[in-house]
């Protein structure tokens, strides 16, 4: 299966980026086709321009401005999400990355008034996040990041899709053994797919 790994961290060394290393070398040695896009790197640019949002609805002249991005998504069978939850949302970076790949035309259609999802190429989902707080304060406001992955990605995608959100919480008071296990499970997930 070709999976895009689409990674947000800016830090290396953080405990997102070894997430980040497991998550890419488990679908290899599972024989997938990884084509890892750490955002950071590649200097994506997540700012909608003036020029992008008034030709929004334009297709398919909406999608020349991340061109590239938009063959990525439309090549992959999979989209595997690495990142943060930071302030009970996405980092900045992967925000941009759906507010200007994600268009009309590309992952949804509007036919006869209504959103219709465009994104059959999608056949797993997967989230491999972290949360500073505790699952129960995410819980208390709501969740945004699983609810934007478990619902709106995942209607977007190939029907049946499968869907895996998989988020260490409370990493202010994460310990090496929590972290070690958080590893784990996100291998032995990835290892089933």
């Amino acid at each position: 299966m070709r999976i895009l790994v689409l990674y947000a961290h800016p830090d290396p060394e953080s405990y997102v980026a070894a997430l980040h290393r497991r998550v890419v070398a488990t679908l290899a040695a599972r024989g997938h086709e990884v084509d890892d896009c750490d955002l950071y790197a590649e200097g994506f640019d997540p700012v909608l321009s003036l020029a992008e949002r008034r030709g929004y609805h334009a297709i398919p002249a909406n999608r020349a401005p991340v061109e590239a991005y938009v063959e990525r998504l439309e090549r992959a069978q999979g989209l595997v999400l690495v990142n943060p939850v930071w302030n009970f949302g996405f980092p900045a970076i992967l925000k941009g990355f759906l507010d200007r790949v994600f268009l009309p035309g590309v992952s949804f259609r509007i036919e006869n008034g209504r959103v219709a999802p465009n994104l059959s190429n999608i056949r797993l989902l997967v989230s491999v996040t972290t949360y500073g707080a505790a699952r129960w304060r995410a819980f208390l406001m709501g969740d945004p990041p699983r609810r934007c992955v478990t619902r709106m990605l995942r209607v977007l995608a190939a029907p049946g899709a499968r869907t895996h959100y998989l988020a260490h919480y409370d990493m202010n008071n994460a310990t090496a053994h929590s972290r070690g296990a958080f590893l784990e499970r996100v291998e032995r997930t990835l290892a089933s797919v």
